[in-house]
């Protein structure tokens, strides 16, 4: 495998500068439902079923694709384990060894989903039979290598022992091709506000298709929302969406989201400025039918991608505490429990252009409640008379002076409101 010749002149990496991720990226990875089950034939059916216009939004026919879900990317196990001699799945030399009998052609695979209007994402540093040593050779080749296959973005995650990031993104840039890199070292390596060679980065352990530790993993982005490290280009991810995703590798750990629990994953991370990387079936109609108004919702998808300055965080909170069942997030496959408490009802910002401002209001609670929003007490709105559109509904509720009540929220469900000046009251639609 010939390494390109820019390789061997790399500069120091500070910041990526790829032009890539400048609102977060969205798409659909394999690892939260199909775990280790994947082969080549999965992997582009589901090419297939993000460019499928079979549902409508507005009367549009539409497909995921052309909702931004665009990136269709393979996580762990196309490596062939116990390949090689002296390591894992590099051969003596460090060049990657695939399973060809799960991905015989992966050229063919990337050139599918490119000729499909697709960009296509690879996974490196695997936890499945990781490499316990590493050498320069290894990086150069697994660089090589994904250029050589038409790779357009890479996940690089935590378990072996090629953690060195500047490495990688130099070695990236180096090729001359733009690639989307996520840093999934589950919160270990994080960016400062100089440094920051890859294009989002995980806050946490893997997510759990449970409301317990969808809400674990969504609280590990306050931190960095409130030090501004997750902004354009360097985006604070807590993990892929458990949305129409049951039953994946978590196992007892993966019982699956209700309907509302599963609006409420997916108004979260959006107004966290999260990435949006969907993993369920996209080719089963029963879970399609009953997730598209979840991840087809355009008003919440344009909230996650607008950049008014702030990524989104909570600026409210009960005072009661509840406990959530499943609290938890698996590390290198251990499950770990999360430490932050978790209030009764808990209230998210992020401002928007045009002096707009979304609030997501959540209640974390077993029992239905009433939630009361101050507008005194939402950070940078203008208004104290304002004008309240629910983005579910995608529907004006009319302007309320000083607050905005919503009544009966049921347990884990959420209202996702968009609030401005009375006379500027108007869609997000894009």
């Amino acid at each position: 495998m010939k390494l390109p010749a820019a390789l061997a002149f790399l500069a120091p990496a500070v910041a990526i500068d790829n032009g890539l991720g400048l609102k977060p990226p969205m798409g659909w990875r394999s690892w939260n439902l199909y775990g280790a089950n994947v082969e080549q034939k999965l992997i582009e059916s589901i090419m297939d079923g993000v460019v499928s216009k079979k549902r409508s939004v507005n009367g549009v026919p539409t497909s995921l694709c052309d909702l931004g879900y665009c990136d269709v990317g393979l996580d762990d196990n196309w490596q062939e384990c116990g390949g090689g001699k002296e390591y894992h799945y590099h051969d003596d030399s460090g060049i990657p060894i695939i399973n060809r009998k799960r991905f015989p052609n992966l050229l063919a695979m990337t050139d599918h989903a490119h000729s499909l209007g697709l960009t296509a994402g690879w996974y490196g540093n695997n936890c499945i039979c990781s490499e316990k040593e590493v050498t320069d050779a290894m990086y150069q080749s697994d660089v090589a290598a994904l250029t050589e296959f038409g790779f357009d973005a890479v996940k690089l995650d935590g378990c072996g022992k090629q953690l060195d990031l500047d490495k990688w993104s130099k070695l990236l840039n180096g090729t001359g091709r733009p690639v989307m890199i996520e840093n999934c070292h589950w919160g270990g390596t994080v960016p400062n506000q100089t440094w920051c060679p890859w294009n989002f980065y995980r806050t946490s352990g893997d997510v759990r298709a449970s409301y317990g530790s969808v809400v674990g993993n969504l609280l590990t982005t306050v931190k960095f929302a409130e030090e501004q490290l997750s902004k354009p280009g360097c985006w604070a991810y807590p993990d892929m969406l458990e949305v129409g995703c049951q039953h994946g590798p978590g196992g007892p750990s993966d019982p699956g989201l209700s309907y509302e629990e599963a609006r409420s994953h997916f108004g979260a991370w959006a107004i966290v400025s999260s990435p949006l990387t969907l993993s369920h079936d996209v080719n089963n109609d029963t879970i399609m039918d009953a997730i598209w108004p979840i991840i087809a919702n355009t008003e919440v998808i344009a909230v996650n991608q607008a950049w008014g300055g702030q990524s989104g965080s909570p600026f409210k909170q009960s005072e009661d505490l509840v406990e959530l069942d499943d609290y938890n997030n698996l590390l290198r496959g251990v499950v770990t429990p999360h430490t932050a408490p978790v209030p009764s009802s808990q209230f998210f910002s992020k401002p928007l252009p045009n002096a707009k401002i979304a609030v997501l209001m959540m209640n974390h609670d077993k029992k239905t409640q009433d939630l009361v929003l101050q507008f005194e007490e939402v950070p940078g709105l203008k208004c104290t008379k304002c004008a309240v559109r629910c983005a579910y509904g995608h529907k004006d509720l009319g302007v309320f002076d000083g607050s905005f009540t919503a009544k009966g929220v049921t347990s884990h469900d959420s209202k996702f409101l968009i609030l401005s000046q009375p006379a500027e009251a108007q869609t997000m639609l894009v």
